[in-house]
């Protein structure tokens, strides 16, 4: 059936050629949409639109992303509402008080057999519920192209579907697409992928590959919740070996497998990671780090996202060699792959520890820090580089830590010989000091904050009893500290980028 020549918009005075070509554009868009109309269309595509009313759609979608339980999905899942919630509000906020374009006249949308329910009421650009679907879509696919590619045809669907319901005006519809895109892009810019800040991989090492696993023995800590990401690496690589065990048995089990193993691998948190390097230095093996903790910083600095990663590592014998931190005071001694510090974060992470068995990591890190800050303390008293001063918080990275938009620092380079070392000087409030700190990010200066690169590092006159805490573990150390770089110390499988 064809329909006559759709009179779209309101007539308007005056000749305006850029809009007469885009009123021609929508009619041509819209007769293609009708040309594919088919029954039962009108239904659908009504059911859609509104199942998008308010985000509800992607909500849902968002929560199976989560469900899934792997790292990438629930990142997707909230990058994805992330970007749907910039979309939302640059809508709100600046599209339809800029532009204002009416909606598709009744008469039209009566031609088309596509009205909802209830007629929208406000204009016409841009369109809510194509800019929050291209949003969602975009932020998603950002983070895994995979699940984009899923999400993908439902969004472009939901946005037809405003055509469809001769609600939109079809380049409405594109130009609310573009907008949502941009706010996923946007989003992106503040807080970067992963992919987008992939470790540099200079100092490769020579180590076994191993394409279906044999002489890999991973110890898996349990109380991390660690068996299905293990048995996943097992399912990859079937001659490889993995021991599960309590979290008190990881160091005896991790020195066990030294003795018989070509490369010791480790599934834990930080904590659990920083024993298996210790042992792996001592023993001279290679070691390939499975994330299955809750933060998993050396892990994901690596390129190490999941079991897929570290398979592809170990099949193709991909690794590097990276530095080690070492702390030492008096005959006590340590090393520590990601962070030293000392001040008011080391009783963060106690009190941490503490609740986390009851009420979960995430929300027991929030409780702490409300403790810590809020708590009537003073600063510590320590040398720092030929001043005495007081320090609210000292800081050392392994390696330096680059921030990424509003996004916690990562490493680009796990091998640059450097210790990162941020200070937050003392004064009468610490909480203020500390987010001030934080919020200066690089800054090499500040009132309030300090950072340098160094490699080597002494505190001299630290009272006893004062902690420091290294990798999530905490330890008491008094007198005189050095932090230290063991430059390019372990080798560890990590995959390389794809070209």
């Amino acid at each position: 059936m064809t329909t006559p020549d759709l009179d779209l918009t309101a007539p308007k005075p005056g000749h305006h050629p850029l809009r007469e070509r885009l009123t021609a554009l929508d009619g041509r868009l819209f007769e293609a949409v009708d040309g594919r109309y088919r029954p039962g269309a009108r239904s659908v595509a009504s059911r859609l639109s509104r199942s998008a009313d308010h985000g509800a759609l992607w909500f849902v979608a968002a929560a199976a992303l989560a469900a899934s339980r792997t790292p990438r999905a629930r990142r997707a899942a909230t990058r994805g509402l992330a970007s749907l919630g910039l979309a939302s509000l640059t809508v709100r906020a600046l599209g339809r008080r800029s532009v204002r374009h009416s909606r598709p006249a009744p008469a039209a949308a009566l031609r088309l057999l596509r009205q909802l329910r209830r007629r929208p009421v406000t204009t016409s650009f841009p369109p809510g519920h194509a800019a929050s679907a291209a949003a969602f879509a975009a932020g998603v696919a950002l983070e895994s192209p995979a699940w984009g590619a899923a999400v993908g045809p439902v969004a472009a669907s939901v946005a037809l579907s405003r055509v469809r319901a001769g609600t939109h005006f079809p380049s409405d519809v594109l130009a609310g697409a573009a907008l949502g895109v941009g706010a996923a892009l946007a989003v992106r810019g503040l807080v970067p992928t992963r992919g987008g800040g992939a470790p540099q991989a200079r100092s490769r090492a020579e180590v076994p590959a191993l394409p279906d696993g044999e002489g890999l023995v991973l110890v898996a800590n349990t109380a991390a919740g660690t068996a299905e990401r293990a048995r996943a690496l097992r399912d990859a690589l079937p001659l490889a070996e993995v021991v599960e065990c309590a979290p008190q048995d990881v160091r005896a089990e991790l020195e066990k497998a030294a003795g018989r193993a070509r490369v010791l691998g480790v599934c834990g948190g930080d904590g659990t990671v920083n024993t298996a390097a210790r042992i792996a230095l001592r023993s001279g093996l290679p070691l390939a780090v499975l994330p299955g903790g809750t933060l998993n910083h050396f892990a994901h600095d690596l390129g190490v996202e999941n079991a897929r990663d570290l398979a592809r590592a170990l099949r193709e014998g991909d690794a590097v060699r990276v530095d080690v931190g070492r702390y030492a005071c008096g005959d006590a001694h340590g090393v520590f792959l990601n962070t030293c510090s000392v001040g008011v974060y080391p009783e963060l992470v106690r009190q941490r520890e503490r609740w986390s068995p009851r009420i979960g990591g995430w929300p027991a890190g929030v409780l702490a820090a409300v403790r810590v800050l809020r708590a009537d303390r003073h600063p510590l008293e320590a040398e720092f580089q030929g001043r005495t001063r007081p320090l609210w918080l000292l800081f050392a990275g392994n390696g330096t830590y680059h921030r990424m938009g509003l996004a916690p620092g990562r490493r680009r380079d796990l091998a640059d010989g450097q210790l990162d070392v941020r200070v937050a000087h003392g004064g009468r409030r610490p909480a203020v000091r500390l987010l001030a700190a934080a919020l200066a990010g690089p800054l090499t200066r500040s009132p309030v904050h300090a950072a340098v690169q160094v490699g080597r590092l002494h505190l001299d006159h630290v009272a006893p009893g004062t902690l420091l805490a290294y990798d999530g573990e905490v330890t008491e150390v008094a007198g005189r500290v050095t932090l230290e770089k063991l430059p390019e110390a372990l080798t560890v499988y990590r995959p390389m980028p794809r070209r």
